[in-house]
């Protein structure tokens, strides 16, 4: 009854199907992955955010990466900020999802290292090949604050770095980059400030990240599972649709053969 699963097409369907089974199993495992990469983010921006602000020094240094346990982690300095050498991040967009610039000014701190602050973002108002007009920072000896980030790199953000832009303009936040530019020691990742805020509102302080929304991962996964699971019921319904189709046919033959017969005249 079930010689017709040797043939070509039952074949080629049984493999498909043999190839989806684990292929489905492994995406459901890669999105419960991506949950739990989310769920654990969530819990260390949560405690950075709830930590009380350290100085910048103690978490950093001149050519060292940001730990993964100190993203987000609020830190203070003191020194004072160097515009001349300031520098816009392109293609950064605000809460309303405007497209402008993070304005990336050096924080020079007291003992001569440079600390790289993300002052906020403003608008593109004229042509991109020009450096917008900025708002001056606080002068003069100050205190900032702000949350600790990692340089970025486009395997991360998926921005690519491009090369020859425009005078003071920077595709990503990169410290070692900005140290082989200005020629100091530069701690190693960046902050986003919060504090002190503008006069004006502007630029726009960066909000802090939400963590509190896990996404959608889980339930993804569960989806790649339930169909994995799906695929040999789908085969097995179709492997007995098909059997019980061709012993109907078979039976329809033997009957109209039967038929056939009983109408032949007798012979003397």
């Amino acid at each position: 009854m079930y010689r017709f699963l040797l043939s070509r097409q039952w074949v080629i369907l049984t493999l498909i199907a043999l190839v989806l089974i684990p292929t489905m199993i492994e995406l459901g495992f890669w999105q419960l992955h991506r949950h739990e990469h989310k769920v654990a983010l969530n819990k260390v921006i949560g405690d950075s955010l709830a930590a009380k602000p350290v100085p910048a020094e103690s978490l950093t240094s001149p050519g060292g990466q940001v730990k993964h346990v100190d993203l987000y982690r609020r830190v203070t300095a003191e020194g004072h900020f160097d515009t001349a050498h300031e520098v816009v991040v392109r293609r950064r967009t605000n809460t309303d999802g405007e497209v402008g610039y993070h304005v990336l000014t050096p924080f020079v701190l007291d003992d001569g290292k440079v600390l790289l602050v993300n002052r906020g973002w403003v608008p593109a108002d004229g042509a991109q090949t020009e450096f917008p007009k900025i708002p001056a920072p606080a002068r003069g000896e100050i205190t900032v604050t702000g949350r600790l980030m990692p340089d970025q790199t486009t395997a991360d953000s998926g921005i690519k770095n491009v090369k020859g832009l425009p005078d003071r303009q920077v595709m990503l936040i990169n410290s070692k980059e900005e140290a082989d530019r200005l020629g100091k020691q530069v701690l190693g990742g960046y902050v986003e400030l919060t504090a002190p805020e503008p006069k004006g509102g502007s630029p726009e302080l960066i909000p802090d990240p939400n963590h509190s929304d896990i996404g959608p991962h889980m339930a993804y996964a569960v989806q790649w599972w339930l169909f994995s699971a799906g695929v040999p019921v789908g085969w097995v319904v179709l492997a007995r649709r098909e059997a019980r189709d061709r012993a109907g046919a078979e039976r329809e033959d033997g009957e109209n053969d039967d038929t056939a017969e009983s109408r032949e005249p007798a012979t003397a």
